[in-house]
């Protein structure tokens, strides 16, 4: 047993730091909210019935456990190019084939069950890509609760599927036009609305960002895919993996698949940022291209300007066009226990094809980032050794975007 006074998965501490990163900085109207949903959300971690409730609809509704898949194809093609004995054994853990079609749902589903706890009557959400607005859209009418979603008049535009499976799950789209109408700006209006309905009123928040506790609880219902994936890759390799890759926008897929892994040294984890255009153009790599500051309600490492004024994030994929990250991944970063690679557009979209022809698995654009590590790094590893790379979502959405890019119409 991992002495805790020494690991990494005790953060974060009391008043939901990371070492220099995270806290809670919000208007007082939210406080009282805040320290509300955070005794709340230890209690129900400490009753029986809500994780047996939360066990119930990730089997049962969720479809859980995701499966761990051996991607042959995808192995045999690095084999080929890299030195004599190079080439690891690639494993996909399948969160694609989630309900929803992604690694959201986990989230959702727990901050649900908290909102009917605490007797809230109404949910609010912003998303990006559309995954987690539908996701929420999802839960909400499992549950019977009003639902409105922000989302950016951009993302609106490239993701107009999600958008019509939001509305018909009952959910309200509101497009944001202020800023550069994209996730950031969503996530802003979000934030107001929640000032002003605070009473009845319950912000599911998409990823592992914002004010504590959202970072600790929403890396907690993530957490499933690496415990998920720990306990499946003993049981097909009778060892632990080498290397785990997942894409980070916020990053709360990839927190959810490192933590189980945090203590176990010999695991190297890479997060894949979006690079956009390049680093020297419009991206959206916090950790390579920024610093830290405050944004949504925590410290972190963010895109900004000389006076501290929030830059726009590019990125391909609507998920990880954010400006920043999360605390976690910042406080990762800094410490040296997870290492993050930008990850360019055209990269991100060889990898889709990649995948799309070998595998049969059209993968999420997010997705694609991590898939896009692999190039990078498969010569590093020898024959012997394991690569998890979190497929965090399915492309489905995507296919009017990658069209684009590549000059079909459709």
């Amino acid at each position: 047993m991992t002495d805790l006074v020494n690991s990494f998965r005790t953060q974060p501490d009391a008043e939901g730091h990371f070492g220099q990163f995270g806290g809670r900085y919000v208007a007082e109207t939210l406080m009282p909210l805040i320290l509300d949903l955070e005794a709340e959300y230890r209690a129900a971690k400490a009753d029986p019935a809500f994780k047996a409730q939360f066990d119930h609809l990730m089997k049962h509704y969720v479809g859980r456990p995701s499966p761990l898949y051996y991607a042959e194809r995808l192995t045999d093609h690095f084999r080929k190019s890299a030195p004599d004995g190079k080439g690891p054994k690639i494993y996909f853990k399948r969160e694609e084939l989630n309900h929803t079609g992604a690694h959201k749902i986990n989230n959702c589903i727990g901050q649900i069950l908290l909102a009917i706890r605490m007797g809230k009557t109404r949910i609010i959400a912003e998303t990006g890509a559309g995954q987690h607005g539908v996701a929420t859209a999802t839960v909400a009418a499992r549950f019977g609760l009003p639902c409105t979603i922000f989302m950016g008049a951009k993302d609106v535009e490239r993701q107009k599927p999600n958008v019509f499976r939001m509305k018909l799950l009952g959910a309200e789209v509101q497009p944001v036009t202020s800023g550069a109408q994209t996730l950031k700006d969503a996530m802003n209006e979000a934030l107001r609305d929640w000032v002003a309905n605070v009473h009845d009123t319950f912000y599911i928040i998409g990823t592992a960002a914002g004010p504590h506790p959202y970072p600790e609880l929403v890396r907690d219902f993530q957490s499933v895919i690496g415990t998920e994936a720990r306990a499946q890759i003993l049981e097909a390799e009778g060892r632990l993996p080498d290397l785990l890759i997942a894409p980070v926008g916020g990053g709360s897929n990839a927190i959810g698949l490192f933590h189980p892994f945090l203590d176990d040294a010999q695991v190297a984890m890479i997060g894949t940022e979006a690079a956009g255009h390049g680093l020297d153009k419009e991206h959206a790599a916090s950790l390579a291209g920024g610093s830290p500051g405050i944004l949504h309600g925590n410290k972190t490492y963010l895109l900004q300007d000389e006076d501290g004024q929030i830059t726009e994030a590019h990125s391909i994929s609507a998920g990880l066009d954010y400006p920043g990250i999360g605390p976690e991944h910042s406080w990762l970063h800094e410490i040296g226990r997870a290492s993050y690679l930008p990850i360019t557009d055209d990269e991100a979209l060889e990898a889709f094809q990649l995948c799309c022809k070998l595998e049969g698995i059209i993968p999420a654009l997010e997705s694609a980032h991590a898939l896009a590590a692999l190039p990078h790094k498969v010569a590093e590893y020898g024959e012997d050794q394991i690569v998890i790379v979190n497929l965090s979502g399915r492309g489905d959405k995507d296919i009017f975007t990658v069209a684009d890019a590549m000059g079909v119409a459709m």
